[in-house]
């Protein structure tokens, strides 16, 4: 049974690496949740380290400097590895071709700019029109607040029969910004896999980003021990499922995407429902907590 926390003060003594999630967890896209931010800074004050894990389609960079917009501190974490970094990785290794299609926002073209020094010697990636390209780079729906997956199965299926395999830089199906609850990279691609197509995924469950996280906890001069390390995030087949793949505890935020089926109080989720729910998506984290807190 998974045991919900009031806290996670609660069980911080035991880990000495938290791999925490942002979106649905620190922050809801608008604005820092503040008890998720003091949680992190005490754990870290305890001489602990975190790791934000996120499933962001953009290096760390753009990443780091969005939290910096909302004001989160410097206290709360000490490295960040996104999806995006280890997505990226993959297109200038040649994943999917040199000639690629973007589809996604234009808050999202540091994917192709903001690359790592090594990228130098590697063959350049020239972003083209969709009839030119070798393969896809999706970061997420070109219109985010209002087109939905089935906005794009014409021209996925025209995808599929050229054979263009499709990187997907997020793999989450939606978030929640603010109020708004919106398709990412993920639901795209989920779509373009039912029709016949090949996705690659490098952001959590997936294990390329926690590769990416045990580097950053080598140049922070931590041992990956996977007992005293845990994965906090509200979601459960991203968040919970690639912690658990990985061998770690994990803390489930019941908060995040699916509130509603854990009861009246987001903050207080109910064990009944929270277990039947859990037993439904095949998933069993080791702790519960409404809020990161």
């Amino acid at each position: 049974m998974t045991r919900i926390l009031q806290s996670f003060a609660e069980v911080s003594a035991d880990y000495d690496l938290a791999l925490v999630d942002l979106w649905g967890c620190v922050h809801n896209g608008e604005a820092i949740y503040p008890a998720a931010e003091a949680a992190l800074i005490a754990f870290r004050k305890a001489g602990k380290r975190v790791i934000l894990v996120t499933n962001a389609p953009r290096p760390e960079a753009g990443v780091r400097a969005r939290l910096d917009e909302m004001g989160l501190s410097h206290d709360a974490y000490d490295a960040i590895a996104t999806s995006g970094d280890a997505a990226q990785q993959a297109m200038l290794m040649g994943a999917v071709g040199t000639k690629v299609w973007h589809l996604g926002p234009d808050k999202d073209d540091g994917f192709f700019t903001d690359l790592p020094d090594w990228a130098s010697d590697r063959p350049a990636i020239e972003r083209v029109s969709y009839d030119e390209a070798e393969g896809i780079v999706c970061t997420g729906p070109f219109e985010e607040l209002t087109e939905t997956p089935e906005d794009y199965r014409g021209r996925f299926l025209a995808a599929k029969a050229r054979g263009l395999k499709l990187l997907c830089a997020n793999p989450d199906i939606v978030v929640d910004y603010g109020d708004t609850r919106i398709y990412c990279a993920g639901a795209l691609a989920q779509l373009y896999d039912r029709m016949g197509g090949e996705s690659l995924y490098f952001g959590k469950p997936h294990p390329p980003i926690y590769d990416l996280a045990r580097r950053h906890a080598l140049k922070l001069g931590l041992t990956f021990a996977e007992d005293r390390v845990i994965a906090i995030g509200d979601g459960i087949q991203t968040d919970v499922k690639g912690g658990v793949a990985e061998g770690v505890d994990t803390l489930f935020i019941t908060g995040g995407l699916a509130a509603e089926e854990f009861g009246a109080d987001v903050e207080q989720p109910e064990q009944s429902p929270l277990d039947a729910w859990l037993q439904s998506e095949e998933q069993s984290p080791t702790f519960a907590i409404g809020r990161l807190r």
